[in-house]
């Protein structure tokens, strides 16, 4: 089996040149793609730039999910980011880091998730870069357009909005734990039990289209749940200056969380409330202008109230935090 250090950075390139090439099309906004120095995009109104990365060992491992999965995986991260200001995925660039003795399938198949997920998201991926690194490093930057709508921002929400959320909350930290109790000595059948959490952990698979739409029905705020419920209407409730409350029993669950939590001993709302990588999005909104098919969880109070759940103080009820031990 080649390695990436046998194969080399230029030939590597060309291979992703290639997966690339083979979904693009001649449409779209892209003037150059993937190949050149830099990729060129024609728009005429502002561009939506968010990134992320993601570390193996930290954020993903191999042992519990295939490189496909990581790589799309790390699109739905970022991509998720143009949604939450209300626009949707033109492109993006990728960069990868892997030492050198890396399977050069396992980069390959990396590559092969990220592009067919960007293509799932109606983008195309525009290009990137590699490198040698410890430990594999994905760093995805993506491209949107607002479409004429105006960027919805964490600052927007106003003293008496309705806070919704598009999708269910909870299933990918549920489907951690499923993974992690296997590990520490669990009936291996519970993976094969609670299987469609432990795929909503693999790989999430929100409703990104729900950012514009929440943005057409007139957003006051949004961001995506990429840190867990709670730490996002933190960080709301900071960003707008007002009091944010969640109904924790109003918080939508996937199917299969409450039995999972009852076999494993834990309290399924704390999943659904400080369990990320959901990716779903968090907005606020007027009374009686919530799109249909999303939940509403919470209001929006007066400056000063602070974040709560069900009327109390978050405590201990926070999410991923990135320089935390564990």
């Amino acid at each position: 089996m080649q390695t990436v250090g046998e194969v080399g950075e230029r030939a590597m390139i060309a291979l992703f040149t290639a997966a690339a090439a083979e979904r693009d099309d001649a449409d779209g906004d892209v003037v150059i793609g993937s190949g050149d120095d830099a990729a060129v995009l024609a728009g005429a109104g502002p561009v939506v730039v968010s990134t992320d990365t993601a570390v193996a060992g930290r954020h993903f491992r191999f042992d519990w999910s295939t490189p496909e999965q990581i790589g799309a995986r790390a699109v739905v991260q970022s991509a998720a980011d143009i949604a939450a200001m209300g626009g949707s995925l033109s492109g993006l660039v990728v960069s990868i880091g892997c030492p050198p003795q890396t399977p050069v399938d396992r980069v390959l198949a990396l590559n092969e998730g990220m592009v067919a997920q960007t293509h799932r998201f109606g983008g195309r991926v525009l290009g990137g870069d590699l490198v040698s690194a410890p430990v594999v490093v994905l760093t995805v930057t993506s491209l949107g357009s607002l479409d004429g709508v105006a960027p919805v921002t964490l600052s927007g929400a106003r003293s008496g909005d309705e806070l919704a959320v598009s999708g269910r909350l909870g299933g990918a930290a549920a489907g951690l734990a499923v993974l992690s109790a296997v590990e520490h000595g669990a009936d291996p059948a519970l993976e094969q039990r609670f299987s469609p959490l432990v795929e909503r952990y693999r790989l999430p698979q929100p409703d990104l289209t729900q950012g514009p739409i929440a943005a057409r029905a007139g957003a006051h705020a949004m961001t995506d749940i990429s840190d867990g419920l709670v730490e996002e209407i933190v960080t709301m409730a900071d960003a707008s200056g007002l009091g944010v409350d969640v109904d924790s029993a109003a918080v939508p669950r996937p199917d299969g969380l409450d039995a999972l939590a009852a076999e494993l001993g834990v309290d399924p709302i704390r999943w659904a409330l400080a369990g990320g990588e959901d990716h779903e999005l968090l907005a606020a909104f007027a009374p009686g202008t919530v799109p249909a098919g999303w939940a509403v969880v919470g209001t929006v109070g007066r400056r000063g109230d602070g974040p709560t759940v069900d009327g109390r103080p978050v405590g201990d009820l926070r999410g991923w935090q990135s320089f935390s031990e564990t």
